[in-house]
């Protein structure tokens, strides 16, 4: 499996591939041009319980920090991680 970006001047995405399908998708989008919304976050049935919404962040948080950008978690599992997670507030907006 692997986590890809997707990214254009208004949205993007990270998903999760597996044998060249997509099981796990995180959308977000910008608001300005350094910060972004994490909007929703899915993970396929089958693939549920193996930590694969948590890479999604995991992978959102180091694009951020790579580019020096913020993020405002509205989907309600992104928010959860973060209030959870101190070590991630760097990267709230």
């Amino acid at each position: 499996m692997e986590v890809i970006q997707k990214n254009d001047d208004k949205h993007g995405s990270f998903e999760v591939i597996d044998q060249e399908k997509s099981v796990a998708q995180m959308t977000y989008t910008w608001a300005g041009p350094t910060k972004f919304i994490i909007d929703h976050t899915e993970v396929s049935s089958e693939y549920a319980g193996k930590g694969l919404g948590k890479q999604l962040l995991m992978a959102a948080v180091t694009y951020a920090r790579q580019e020096n950008l913020k993020i405002m978690p509205l989907c309600p599992f992104a928010k959860s991680v973060f209030d959870k997670d101190p070590t991630l507030a760097d990267v709230l907006f």
